[in-house]
Order: structure tokens, then sequence, then C-alpha cells
């Protein structure tokens, strides 16, 4: 960006010309009205011609004052040093004094010029603050039901005077105008600039980057707008801001959408699993009861009322899991902690299996001087369910099942072990995804791949974790680790 340009560069040719015309008119002025109406000396007339010639720079600037300066010094010489009326000097001294005066007069027109610059450049600097300030304003009060870039290039155009504004936000492709003109054909130097970074300029049209953490985030065009290269890149980076803020608030609005959606699905589910259990419980009562009560059922007629005590279990299961997990999701899940003893936990969490182990070897190892974990009870049992189930579900019928539990440090780790056929590398990192199942348990393995993804949430819900591990030759180990509270695990 160049700097101010001078002057008498700014100005008509005309005008200039009259200006000098009035300085040599003022310069003629002091002349006679000192050698001809009151006829002073030398050096009085001396002063009133730098007197005259600070006005002059102070009035219109540097080129007038010098020139000025110039037929002052002529003048000076011609009428008040002697011998007078002629363009020379008998006395020596009087030369110093003619060279004395000569550049008296350059110096105090420029430095006088100099103060005048200074207070113009001042003046427009503040003028410049003032105008980032009312966009600034307009920025924080944009509509945002409208486009924040076609108000951002309006605003520029009316604070700024500017005739044309384009502005291109890199993110949708969009570009906005200000001013009356168009700026026709603009679109691909913007989008240019937007990718390349960087300027383009091409006098009165300046294109500039809009840059956020040094990234371009688009672009803009301004024509015949003159600012300071301090103004210009505020000016960029306001618009900057305006552009992230509008795209931080649409986050925010997206992010609060998908949280009232997710409380919505968390409540909508809690209704459906109420409404769910009660006729469940009815037919879970009514099958046990025709198990245990009626002897003389048929063998079909028992097998069928076995099947449907069975899945009685499994809907129930599958509803509480639906629930447990749109809770999670919804930011809802309340822990109820309690002090937990990890032992006799793990042998109820067995019980409902008994049925399903028939004829598997179950190993159960946990010690009762483990410490208590604060924890809540009933989800605890619920994630190790999911992880007894799930190595039921993937094991061969007659291999064996081992859970334990374990001090390991300053925390207490529970282990699933089943000789399965393991879990491929490749799937590991995806294993605990909602709804994830492996490719090879897809069609014969029934499910809904929510088991794991609950079972983890729960355990980090306490503070905890849940992973995978490879187990003495085949199959997998599931580990689920507790914090303990840090005065049981030391003194343990």
């Amino acid at each position: 960006m160049v700097g101010p340009r001078p002057h008498f560069m700014n100005v008509r040719p005309s005008v200039f010309a009259l200006r000098l015309t009035a300085s040599l008119g003022a310069i003629a002025a002091i002349t006679w009205i000192c050698s001809r109406t009151i006829q002073v000396n030398a050096l009085t007339a001396g002063f009133a011609y730098l007197l005259g010639i600070l006005g002059i720079a102070a009035t219109w600037g540097l080129i007038e004052s010098v020139i000025a300066s110039v037929a002052a010094m002529l003048c000076f010489n011609f009428f008040f040093l002697p011998p007078v009326g002629m363009f020379t000097i008998s006395d020596p001294q009087n030369w110093v004094a003619l060279i004395a005066f000569l550049c008296t007069a350059l110096v105090a027109s420029h430095l006088s010029d100099r103060e005048k610059t200074q207070a113009a450049e001042a003046t427009r600097r503040q003028g410049e603050t003032e105008q980032l300030y009312a966009l600034s304003r307009a920025i924080l009060l944009t509509d945002p039901s409208q486009p924040v870039g076609s108000q951002a290039a309006r605003h520029i155009a009316e604070i700024f005077d500017c005739p044309g504004v384009a502005l291109l936000d890199a993110k949708t492709s969009e570009v906005y105008r200000g001013g009356a003109d168009d700026l026709p054909g603009v679109e691909p130097k913007l989008k240019q600039v937007a990718v390349q970074g960087g300027n383009i300029s091409e006098p009165p049209l300046f294109i500039s980057a809009i840059l956020l953490g040094g990234q371009p985030t688009g672009s803009l065009a301004m024509k015949g707008l003159s600012l300071s290269d301090g103004a210009r890149q505020a000016l960029l980076n306001l618009v900057a801001i305006a552009l992230e803020r509008v795209r931080s608030e649409e986050a925010a609005n997206r992010a609060d959408a998908a949280r009232q959606s997710e409380e919505f699905k968390s409540t909508l589910l809690d209704a459906i699993a109420h409404e769910f259990k009660t006729p469940l419980t009815s037919m879970k009562a009514a099958s046990t009861s025709l198990l245990a009560d009626v002897p003389g059922l048929s063998p079909h007629s028992r097998e069928l009322v076995s099947i449907i005590d069975e899945e009685t279990d499994r809907m129930n299961q599958l509803v509480t899991e639906a629930v447990r997990m749109s809770q999670i999701d919804a930011g809802k899940l309340r822990l109820e902690r309690d002090a937990l003893d990890v032992a006799a936990l793990l042998h109820r969490v067995m019980e409902p299996f008994a049925a399903q182990c028939a004829g598997r070897a179950i190993r159960v190892h946990a010690s009762p001087e483990l410490p208590r974990a604060f924890a809540d009870p009933e989800l605890i049992a619920l994630a190790l369910r999911q992880l007894v189930d799930n190595a039921l579900k993937y094991s061969p019928p007659a291999s064996p099942i081992s859970v334990s539990a374990d001090l390991e440090g300053e925390r207490l780790v529970i282990r699933v072990e089943d000789r399965g056929p393991g879990v491929p590398e490749r799937e590991r990192s995806r294993i605990f995804d909602k709804f994830y199942r492996p490719s090879r348990a897809t069609d014969r393995v029934p499910g809904t791949g929510m088991g794991l993804y609950i079972a983890r949430e729960i355990f980090r819900a306490h503070g905890g974790d849940l992973w995978i591990e490879d187990a003495d030759g085949d199959g997998s180990e599931f580990c689920a680790a507790l914090p303990l509270p840090k005065k049981e695990g030391r003194n343990k």
C-alpha cells in the first residue's frame, strides 16, 4: 500500500497555479509595503518576509513556500540590500545575511509544512478509526437472519463511502456486493486471492485476502477506497471475525439442536420403555408361573412357554439397552454411587446366565479382600452383563468363560475372558462404536451392536474405561477398570 501523495498531486493544475500566483502576490505585497508604504529597514523586511513564507507554508504547502522563499530572497536583495535596485551585494557581510535569510525561510517552510502534514495525517487516522469503530458496531449488530457477508459488504460501502465492494466467503463460495458499482468480472480475482493469499492492486481496485489464523477464509475487493495499511488490515480482521462468528454461532446452533434432539429421543424412549415394560412384566410373570406351577404341560407346550419366557427376557434387555444408550447420548446418565462389593456383584451377575452356561466351565475369581468400589451397582451390573453375554455369544458352546477381579495399582480391574475366535486387529478401533458388529458375526450371532458401547460408556462415566486385550491362546479378554478411592487403594 503506497503512502499519501504530495499535496500538489491531489489538486487540479489550475488550482495549483492559482496558489503559486497568490504566493508570489503575497511576497510582492510585503515588498511594496516595506519599501514604499512604511519604508522599514532590511532587518524588519526580512522578518516580514519570513512571516509571509510561514503563512504560505501553513496555508498551502511546501512547494508554494519554497517558490515564495526564492522570490522573497530576490526581492530582499533587490530592494533592501545595498546597492538597492541591483541584484548585486557590495558588502560581503550582506551575502551571509542573504544566505542566512534563504536558509531560514526554507527550513521554516519545511517545518511548517511537516507540521501541517502531520496534523492532516492525524486527522485522517482519526477519521479511519471512527469509521472502523462504526463498522465494528454495525457488524456486532448484524441481523442473524440475513447473510453476514451481504451485510458486511453493504456496511463497508456505506461507512467508508466506497463506490464498489465485493466480498467472497471461501466456505460457501458466495460473493456479496455493496455500493453502486457491481465490479463486473471481479469473481475470478476474488477466488484467486482467496486460494493463494496476498493482494491484487489494479487502481482504483484493490483486492486482499481475508485471513484468520494465518489461513485465507475469503477475499475482499474495494474500489476507490484509500486507506492506510493499518486501517486496511483492521478492516480485513473485522470482516474475518464477522464471518467466523457466524460460523461459530451456526455450529453452536447445530450442536444445540442435536442436544435437544438427543434429549427428546431420550424422553421418548423412556416413555416407550415404560409402556413396553408393563406388558413384558406381565408376560414374564405368566410364563414363569406356567413353567413352575403347571406340571401337566405337554413337552411341546412347555417348550413354547420356555421360548416365551426367554424371549421376554431378551426383549426386556433390548428395551433397557435402548434407554441407556439414549441417556448416554443425551448426557443424562445419572450415577447413584454406593459402596460396591465387587466379588458379590460378580456372582450376582452370573446367576441369570446359568441356563446359557450349561455345559461350559465358568470360572469366577474375585478375592473377598478386594476393596469396595464407589459406583452405581445397577449400572455396573448392566455393563458386566453385556460383557458376559458378549463372551457367551461369540465363543464355542463348550469353551470356558473366565471372570476375574483384581487390584491393579489405584484401580480395580475386572476381566472377562473367552476362547472364541478373537477380534481382528483392524476391527478393534471400532468394536466399541454404536451399532457396530464384527463382520464374521453379522448373520449368525444375534445382537444390536449396542452392548459394548453401553458398557464402555458406563465405565467411563465412573472415571474408568473398557478395552480389549488378547487372551492367552485363542479368544479375547475384555478389561474394565474402576478407579478406587485413593485412601482405600493405598491401604490395599
